[in-house]
């Protein structure tokens, strides 16, 4: 059973003071372990989804991007190969994850549901801020390119 913060403020009676910055410390009230406590339980929703892609409960599509998109600031997502539908028009997985390469290594990456992606390039589509174009290897592939910063969802929101 997790210990909660409730729990530590009941076993001082209440006289603690936690460091809320470096070097600032406020008093320890219920009111502030109740807050922290449930951000906790919301925190652990994102646990929740990484265990169940580690278990194997989730399928999960991994693209890799080259290096343009450090200068660009798109990724490609393919939709078709020589004509064919494939990725994500043709994935089963539910979870997409797309990582960022750039120097010889995996800078970071960007995870998504994958009917949430779908919609959301639609979405970019008709708004004019994405387009279907030709790339990946020979120029063989047909897929979206878009922004990365108007595929996040807080793009909304600027």
């Amino acid at each position: 059973m997790p210990i909660k913060l409730i729990d530590i403020y009941n076993a001082f009676d209440g006289k603690l003071l936690i460091e809320r910055r470096r070097e600032e410390y406020i008093e320890l009230t219920k009111e502030y372990c109740k807050g922290f406590d449930l951000d906790m339980e919301f925190g652990q929703l994102g646990e929740d989804f990484i265990e169940g892609m580690q278990n194997g409960n989730n399928k999960i599509e991994v693209k890799t991007e080259r290096e343009i998109w450090k200068k660009t600031g798109n990724i490609f997502i393919e939709i078709r190969f020589k004509g064919v539908e494939s990725g994500l028009s043709t994935t089963d997985a539910s979870v997409w994850i797309h990582l960022l390469y750039y120097n010889d290594k995996i800078e970071s990456g960007l995870i998504f549901d994958v009917q949430w992606l779908k919609d959301r390039l639609k979405q970019l589509l008709n708004q004019k801020k994405a387009k279907i174009v030709m790339g990946g290897d020979m120029n063989m592939s047909q897929g979206v390119l878009v922004k990365i910063h108007d595929l996040l969802p807080a793009s909304d929101f600027h």
